[in-house]
């Protein structure tokens, strides 16, 4: 069994300008914003969760991206409802968001 019950990791790459990578779309906000919802659903997630930056991921192509584990769950986001959409659905309610999963795109 795992420490944490669920632990998010946002690529927050940032390339040479030019370049495709996570954190042109925002994902140092997004990691913050999530780390605030997580915090503020308290005792409605089940365990420990940590939501943490990663460097590259290798999966820019489909970014910005979050993984969580150790489900092995990738996903995709565009805003704040998709985080929203993600704590509530995956973490609160245990059931993948499958219009944000990357390897349904």
């Amino acid at each position: 069994m795992s420490y944490y019950q669920h632990h998010l990791f946002f690529c927050t790459n940032q390339r040479e300008p030019g370049e495709m990578c996570c954190n042109n779309n925002g994902a140092q906000a997004m990691r913050d914003y999530c780390k605030e919802r997580v915090k503020a659903a308290g005792d409605r997630i089940k365990g420990n969760v940590r939501v943490n930056n990663a460097g590259c991921l290798d999966r820019c192509d489909k970014g910005p991206v979050i993984v969580v584990y150790p489900e092995d769950v990738w996903y995709t986001y565009v805003d704040q409802e998709d985080i929203d959409e993600i704590v509530e659905s995956h973490l609160i309610n245990g059931k993948v968001v499958d219009r944000l999963l990357i390897d349904n795109q």
